[in-house]
């Protein structure tokens, strides 16, 4: 059953940041009071960074992007994510 949570006003982040992170949910919520819920408009950030690879792989990469009509950015970004996924598989 849910419980009255008393929220205070913060003077400043850094204790804001101590109350959330002293605040313990297992004492103010039950299992049952949680719904699933989705956010199909929310997409992951993301963040630029600078890579540098030998001319023949980038090369080797954009012409695989070509062939499956595929940005090779978003090619290079599939294969980071198929690589760490195999690591913690293993």
């Amino acid at each position: 059953m849910r419980k009255k949570i008393k929220i205070q006003k913060f003077k400043d982040e850094n204790k804001e940041r101590d109350f959330w992170g002293k605040f313990n949910l297992a004492k103010n919520f039950e299992p049952s009071d949680f719904k699933r819920i989705s956010f199909p408009t929310l997409k992951p950030s993301s963040q630029p960074i600078s890579l540098r690879l030998p001319s023949h792989i980038l090369a080797r990469v954009k012409e695989r992007a070509n062939e499956i009509d595929m940005p090779y950015q978003s090619l290079i970004k599939k294969y980071i994510a198929q690589g760490i996924l195999k690591e913690d598989s293993n």
